[in-house]
């Protein structure tokens, strides 16, 4: 199995821990009656919990577009040094990324995101070269 394919495995499991922790910190912050319910009177999340939740939608905004360009490398067997770095990159940006983002470190945080978005461009860039 690819080293691509091995991040994006690992991107996955990451995406349902974050779901979990997002949720576990609702239930703490607003109690399980909310969580259950049809939440149309939605209490907003403030701290941790909105923290976590935003933390959350962040992952689920980049997580198409790494899962889209594993997919290219593997069908196109496009497999390099550079794809790889690439997608370990994303995947380790991403897992210190939520605990940047639950601590409040404003320039660490977008430090984080910027080299797992780098990543990504890492991963794109060979493939834009076999397009052209």
């Amino acid at each position: 199995m690819s080293i691509e394919l091995k991040m994006l495995i690992f991107s996955v499991f990451l995406l349902l821990i974050q779901l979990v922790m997002q949720v576990v910190a609702g239930i703490i912050q607003n109690g399980l009656a909310n969580t259950v319910s049809a939440r149309d009177e939605h209490e907003d999340t403030s701290g941790y919990a909105a923290r976590f939740e935003r933390a959350f939608y962040n992952m689920l905004e980049t997580f198409p577009v790494f899962v889209a360009l594993v997919l290219i490398v593997q069908v196109t067997e496009s497999w390099t040094v550079m794809t790889a770095l690439g997608a370990q990159l994303y995947f380790w940006g991403r897992i210190f990324y939520l605990p940047a983002y639950i601590a409040g470190i404003p320039f660490v945080r977008t430090f984080i995101w910027v080299a797992s978005v780098a990543g990504m461009v890492i991963m794109a860039w060979p493939l834009l070269a076999q397009v052209t």
